[in-house]
């Protein structure tokens, strides 16, 4: 029989090396033609076109999937929700929060994995075959025959493997991971705490806005019924044409503020429906929160408030547990100067069979057993351990730098809140002593223009700082609200919706 050359043999596999690299270079062409010509998805069939427009166009094909907005809980647009309904559909649909579970499940699975290390490792393998050969063989008197051998086997085993001792390096790998699972399931409390606090601050902030909508509508009310009385007066030869012009004038500021007005509120809207996780199309009724009674004055915090708000806060717990881990990871690091005691065994069968031309099969079967006990210990790493355990203790020296400034942090923190607290709340007493009298001096501003005693000037102005006034009550109001809600999150106490405890201000509506 004849045998291919050699040469034949290495054209045939250049060719085929040659095709193969083609197919590798053709795959160009699902990137952009060029750096300054727009990327379409088919572009083999569009080339010729895009190389006579004059115009490119960097769309990017459409995914009609994308717009299908996945919700995790139905919203119910009928009823009105309070603060704390609010918070519950926020808590249930927001992503943060969801991500946050997914997060500790996974800290939690890693614990798992680690201790699993510390059992052993069974595994059961098989290996099998069949070989077979064609031997030429030059018989006397017969001429050349071949001869076919075959060779079948199979051997299976299961196979252990188990280290037994490591001067504690998983139990210490087993608690920087319990410790990183703790501070996990912190961080998910924390996260609720912190989608509680933005619904209360873009809640408080919303019903701020609709309040002052009011307040914007009741202004064009007053200026309307300027304008009237100005006619009124005009009618009788009582008023000059300036004074209508100054009274339309306001009407026309007024009508302004109020569409500015509206369009605040619609954005506070979005803001608080953004804080909630949820879709930004949604439709739902907001109770208001501005009927909410406030006192007089805040005493602020005391160095027992402190304590307990330091003792409570989330990102101050997770950061000491990230702090012990460090000292785990430490004991990781020395154990890799000690050796390993191991374990191994196996059980293992074997079956062959060997056939050869027309003579008898030869089978044979065997069975073993092992177990091996063992030492390892490296000896020169060219400082690789060493540069591990100065790694892990300059990560514990920052985790310990770092516990420090987030404790300094809180303290700060917790001080500013306060202090931000009481200032709300002595804005709010004294706006409320502005309302009061910029009211009043509408109002006899307004009654002496009718009786002729006084200027259209002097009303619109009156009527401008009673709407100024009620403005900033409405401001301080909710800023008062939100100060609490900010010191009550700070201190570690605004846990829930329904239970939440804003220091210094009343709980019931």
């Amino acid at each position: 029989m004849k045998q291919p050359s050699t040469h034949t043999s290495f054209a045939l596999i250049s060719i085929f090396a040659l095709v193969l690299s083609g197919c590798a270079t053709d795959a160009l062409k699902l990137a952009p033609t060029a750096s300054d010509q727009p990327w379409k998805p088919d572009q083999s069939k569009d080339a010729s076109a895009s190389s006579t427009s004059q115009t490119k166009d960097f769309s990017v094909p459409s995914n009609p999937e994308l717009a299908l907005i996945s919700s995790p809980v139905a919203v119910d647009t009928r009823p009105s929700y309070d603060l704390a309904q609010l918070i519950d559909l926020a808590q249930r649909s927001n992503p943060a929060t969801r991500n946050a579970w997914e997060k500790a499940r996974q800290a939690a699975l890693a614990v798992g994995m680690v201790e699993a290390t510390m059992l052993p490792i069974i595994s059961a393998n098989v290996i099998g075959g069949v070989q077979k050969t064609s031997t030429p063989v030059d018989v006397p008197l017969i001429g050349e025959r071949d001869v076919n051998t075959t060779l079948k086997g199979v051997s299976p085993s299961i196979a252990l493997q188990w280290l037994v001792f490591d001067f504690g390096q998983r139990t210490a790998l087993a608690e920087a991971a319990k410790q990183v699972s703790f501070a996990a399931n912190v961080t998910f409390n924390a996260m609720h705490q912190k989608v509680i606090f933005d619904v209360t601050r873009t809640y408080y902030e919303y019903s701020a806005s609709v309040a002052g909508h009011r307040i914007a509508q009741q202004t064009l009310r007053n200026s309307k019924a300027v304008l009237t009385a100005v006619q009124a007066k005009l009618n009788e030869g009582r008023a000059t044409t300036v004074e209508l012009a100054l009274a339309k004038q306001q009407v026309a500021q007024s009508e302004l503020r109020l569409v500015k007005a509206e369009g605040q509120q619609q954005t506070l809207y979005q803001a608080l429906l953004a804080s909630m996780g949820v879709n930004a199309m949604l439709n739902i009724n907001v109770e208001s929160s501005m009927n909410r009674p406030l006192p007089a004055k805040f005493e602020g915090v005391t160095q027992s408030v402190v304590e307990t708000a330091l003792s409570r806060r989330p990102d101050l717990i997770a950061s000491y547990a990230a702090l012990q881990a460090s000292k785990s990871n430490i004991k990781v690091a020395q154990a890799e100067f000690m050796p390993k005691v191991f374990v191994a065994g196996a059980l293992a069968s074997t079956s062959n069979s060997f056939n050869a031309g027309s003579l008898p099969t030869i089978g044979t079967q065997s069975s073993g057993m092992g177990i091996l006990v063992g030492a390892t210990m490296p000896l020169y790493d060219s400082g690789l351990r060493a540069a591990q355990l100065k790694n892990a203790q300059s990560m514990h020296n920052a985790a310990t730098e770092t516990f420090r400034r987030v404790q300094l942090d809180a303290v700060a923190e917790i001080v500013l809140a306060s202090n931000s607290l009481k200032t709300a709340l002595a804005a709010n007493k004294a706006a409320n002593v502005l309302v009061q009298t910029s009211g009043t001096a509408f109002d006899a501003a307004l009654e002496s223009y009718k009786n002729g005693l006084g200027t259209v000037t002097v009303v619109n102005e009156t009527n401008n700082s009673l709407l100024d006034a009620k403005l900033a009550q409405t401001d301080a109001h909710a800023a008062s609200l939100i100060a609490a809600a900010n010191l009550a999150f700070f201190t570690g106490a605004l846990t829930s919706s329904s239970n939440a405890h804003l220091p210094g201000v009343a709980t019931g509506k």
